[in-house]
């Protein structure tokens, strides 16, 4: 049996590898990837983001508890800032939820985000599309808390939850607009700690406002290191999941232009770079345009041909 069938089967040896190969962008990932494709698109896709502090770890935890009470089978991803020397992930993440190491039920992999912008690796999708073939009823993406710069995960979420801590209600107040757009559903979080009653009635107000198209988001009160309000984060998140899968199609199609929009383009920075480095009539092309002997649209134009007629322009 193949790696990648193992896979199929829930094992989470061969998943580790294969994930691993993705995330270190080995040809034999994208192999896989080629492999499994019409095995995926079932899985319920969650991105969980918020400011440090905010619990979204124990939340999680919390979360997979229920969960599994419930007989899902599910799939973490905690993506954890870099390491400084090794580039590898910290790891926090999966230690708050050790409990569920022993449980056949609950994959959670740590993936460095390595200086990418937004808090999500590059990796991450392809890592979702395994593990939605492997056929886990959640999937759930915890995103390195950087606040509001974290919009990257609507992109491959189907569902997004916000946690906020008490007193940091003034991210929703001061970027109305952009969590709105980020947030199906905003959890304050340590709602038994001083100051959660006044978040929850900021967050709820400025939510009213907001003047924004999109369906407002809900907002609930979770104490998560006692699971008090877990309950009815999931009965939100399904309901909401529920309405998606109405028109999952599209969704699906929406979802899967961005990830093919932002694959192709990482593949044409890298060959761009390798052009720029190491093609004489390129570095030529180049050097006079930093003699502003022609434009640096000419250049581009060359990388743009060049690029096209490679023959090993195909991953």
């Amino acid at each position: 049996m193949e790696l990648w069938e193992k896979a199929l089967k829930k094992d989470f040896r061969a998943l580790g590898k294969i994930l691993r190969l993705i995330d270190d962008e080995d040809p034999e990932g994208l192999s896989i990837l080629e492999k499994i494709a019409r095995y995926g698109g079932h899985a319920e896709i969650v991105g969980v983001t918020g400011s440090p502090g905010a619990g979204k770890s124990t939340l999680i935890d919390a979360w997979l508890k229920l969960l599994r009470e419930q007989g899902n089978t599910v799939a973490v991803i905690c993506v954890d800032p870099s390491s400084p020397f090794s580039g590898g992930a910290v790891l926090g993440d999966r230690l708050r939820m050790q409990r569920h190491a022993t449980d056949e039920g609950v994959f959670i992999r740590s993936v460095a985000t390595r200086g990418q912008l937004g808090g999500l690796s590059s990796s991450v999708a392809s890592m979702i599309e395994v593990l939605d073939a492997a056929s886990f009823d959640r999937i759930i993406i915890e995103t390195v808390g950087v606040g509001q710069d974290e919009v990257d995960v609507v992109r491959v979420a189907q569902c997004v939850v916000l946690v906020l801590a008490p007193l940091q209600g003034d991210e929703v107040q001061a970027h109305k607009a952009g969590v709105l757009e980020i947030a199906d559903i905003i959890v304050v979080n340590k709602a038994d700690a001083q100051g959660a009653e006044k978040t929850f009635k900021e967050v709820a107000s400025a939510i009213e406002l907001a003047n924004s198209q999109k369906k407002k988001p809900k907002v609930l009160k979770t104490v998560a290191t006692d699971g008090t309000g877990i309950d009815a984060l999931e009965h939100e998140t399904k309901a909401l999941l529920a309405e998606i899968k109405k028109n999952r199609l599209d969704m699906e199609r929406q979802r899967l232009q961005g990830l093919v929009i932002d694959f192709a383009s990482k593949r044409f920075k890298e060959k761009a770079l390798m052009l720029l480095e190491s093609d004489a009539e390129v570095r030529e092309a180049f050097d006079r345009a930093v003699k502003r002997d022609m434009s640096f649209l000419g250049v581009a134009k060359l990388i743009l041909e060049k690029a096209m007629k490679s023959p090993d322009f195909d991953t």
